[in-house]
């Protein structure tokens, strides 16, 4: 985990010491999945309805790729637009249906960027409060990488010890979460 680092404080032109303010997601439960080394891949996971998108449906999207949109909660929200990074890889989730389960892989191939379906007044993710002079919606563009053979149920991933800390079983109603890189290897290898 990496520890924060308290706000300096820095001499403004008159000499008094000004407090210079930290960088975003610095502090607080999440700090730890917006700092990165360069070049270092994060692992992620995104929950959908298949009856909404399936990854099937991503599977025969053109280019294989999606923008993930229509997130109204501001921690996804923030890890889609600050966490997210080129090259991070995504467990694709299926919710709301028996088994829940994790069913493919996905990769980051567009960074946060406004979505546009928040100023769409015809589109059910319009949201009134919305500005597109400083947008509050984001989304990410996902393409899928590879369809597991076997799907690894929710069932399977609360049974393992070495899962219990996963945020998709502590923090269950947000759609979109980190994944440590062990976890990312215990799930993987549970769907092979």
């Amino acid at each position: 985990m990496v520890k924060p680092k308290k706000s300096a404080k820095k001499r403004s032109a008159t000499g008094s010491a000004d407090p210079v303010p930290p960088a975003p997601h610095a502090e607080g439960r999440w700090a730890q999945w917006f700092a990165r080394a360069a070049g270092e891949r994060r692992y992620w996971l995104v929950k959908s309805e298949p009856s909404t998108f399936s990854f099937d449906d991503l599977l025969h999207a053109p280019g294989k790729t999606t923008h993930w949109d229509g997130v109204r909660n501001f921690v996804a929200r923030n890890f889609l637009r600050d966490g997210m990074k080129l090259g991070d890889r995504v467990l694709f989730y299926h919710s709301s249906v028996d088994p829940q389960a994790v069913v493919g892989i996905c990769e980051v191939v567009r960074e946060g960027y406004p979505d546009a379906t928040a100023f769409d007044r015809k589109h059910a993710h319009f949201d009134s409060g919305s500005d597109q002079a400083s947008p509050q919606w984001y989304m990410v563009d996902l393409r899928a990488v590879a369809q597991f053979t076997r799907p690894v149920t929710l069932k399977e991933i609360k049974a393992r010890q070495e899962l219990a800390g996963m945020a998709l079983l502590r923090i269950g109603r947000l759609s979109v979460t980190p994944v440590s890189a062990a976890e990312w290897d215990v799930i993987c290898a549970m769907a092979s």
